[in-house]
């Protein structure tokens, strides 16, 4: 689903007005704008990641099930599985997770992310911003402040694409808790022409590009005949005063002609038939492996930040969501019987095929979702959601594998050391690009959180 509207107006080859007196302000500390040009240039050139995936584990992932297991803990804590030695000495995970453990030389876990939100909205919110200012909670109660933009937006803001392809693709409808969307999945204050563009896989049908195939009376000459007279009615009108809706709505018709133009060129891209049979049954016939698929051929293809959405639901399919992590109850039952195996075959396929195709090394791949689940198991043999304590996994893009950063302690509840907030994951996702903190200055977003260096 592609979504167009306005922009933030912009001046100067692409900065905003508040950016530029930003830029301005900086003078006072003996700084010019060829400075920070010169800081941002050399920002670039030590990045070692030329694309991230996120894949967005939405619901709340048990860290006591898969990455973090307690075996000495109390029984009502620790629950039905065993951790197991993986192909890195002395690093165990679950036994649900066969084919991640026999890559962990390749995988950095930190097993000590916390935060203090546990509705998903808000920590939805501040998982995809770094912050839960303006989210909304599952009641509808909005946060004041101003909302920031997610991390692929603020990429999508400083690296361009020619249509149609984009900076930055969600893979994945829009994210619900009940029935209300969360907030922080766009632009923002950037304007919605940085917000994803969105694709939707469907078992049945696969992908479809509904939004870029012109009807079939509007052929391409007819569709240029129709560019060049909307231009030149704007060149009649340029010499009057506009808005800046109406420079953002001029903007947003030319890049839509030129997506219909290369639709066919998308449509190649996003065919997931033409990979061989083998390689989407390694991935696995779900909706997340095939996206986890599509989402290696945007790499292939250059696009800088995918996210890759597990559902758009919390809640598990019984529930009538779409299979999200929400596992309030039979938790250990749907591990085992589905969310284990999907989430170990999907994950182990996509590092695997990266690092066969030599683009793990300019990859960096970030599994998380907004928080863990209660390490006290409740009474209904499920897990309640818990922001206190719970686990990210990276691989690629420079990250050495084989790694623990960060302790939670005996039973799981508290970070015991190095505690990491999800701001310092998406510090650290916006580093590995090479999107410096003037990049961030440029574009009028306030720098928050810092890189997790101890990861390379």
């Amino acid at each position: 689903m592609l979504e167009l509207g306005a922009q933030t107006q912009l001046c100067c080859q692409g900065m905003t007005r508040r950016s530029f007196l930003q830029v301005g302000g900086m003078s006072a500390l003996g700084m010019t704008l060829g400075d920070l040009l010169h800081l941002r240039q050399a920002a670039a050139s030590e990045s070692r990641a030329k694309s991230v995936i996120l894949l967005w584990l939405w619901g709340g992932v048990p860290h006591l099930d898969t990455f973090d297991l307690k075996p000495q803990a109390p029984l009502e804590y620790r629950g039905t599985f065993r951790p197991v030695s993986t192909n890195v000495p002395g690093m165990q995970i679950s036994e649900l997770l066969p084919l991640l453990g026999r890559q962990m030389d390749k995988w950095a876990i930190i097993r000590s992310m916390t935060h203090t939100q546990s509705d998903h909205g808000l920590a939805g919110t501040m998982g995809l911003t770094g912050t839960d200012v303006g989210g909304l909670s599952l009641g509808g109660g909005k946060l004041p402040g101003v909302l920031r933009p997610t991390w692929g937006s603020i990429v999508a803001r400083t690296r361009n694409l020619p249509p149609p392809l984009r900076a930055f693709v969600a893979l994945g409808d829009k994210l619900h808790q009940g029935h209300r969307s969360i907030l922080g999945e766009g632009g923002a204050g950037l304007g919605s022409g940085h917000d994803p563009f969105r694709l939707i896989y469907d078992l049945e049908r696969g992908i479809e590009l509904a939004e870029l195939t012109p009807p079939k009376e509007v052929t391409i000459p007819r569709g240029d005949r129709r560019a060049q007279l909307l231009r030149e009615m704007d060149d009649q009108l340029r010499a009057r005063p506009k808005s800046k809706e109406t420079q953002a709505l001029a903007r947003v018709y030319e890049e839509a002609f030129a997506m219909m133009k290369g639709a066919s060129t998308a449509q190649r891209l996003f065919d997931l038939t033409r990979e061989p049979e083998r390689m989407r049954n390694r991935y696995g016939h779900t909706r997340f492996g095939q996206s986890c698929l599509l989402a290696r051929r945007l790499v292939e293809a250059g696009v800088p930040f995918i996210q890759v959405n597990w559902s758009s639901h919390v809640e598990a399919e019984e529930d009538a969501g779409d299979g999200g992590w929400d596992g309030h109850y039979r938790n250990f039952e749907i591990l085992q019987d589905r969310m284990g195996w999907l989430l170990d075959q999907s994950m182990s396929a996509l590092v695997e095929d990266l690092d066969q195709r030599g683009l793990l090394d300019s990859t960096l791949v970030l599994a998380v979702g907004e928080f863990g689940r209660t390490p006290k198991i409740n009474d209904k043999a499920g897990r309640d959601h818990w922001p206190n304590c719970y686990s990210a996994c990276l691989a690629g893009g420079g990250v050495q594998g084989g790694r623990v950063l960060g302790q939670s302690d005996p039973r799981g509840e508290q970070p015991a050391d190095n505690p990491v907030a999800p701001a310092a994951l998406g510090a650290t996702m916006l580093s590995a690009l090479g999107v410096s903190v003037t990049d961030l200055t440029l574009a009028g977003v306030t720098p928050l959180g810092a890189p997790i260096r101890e990861l390379f």
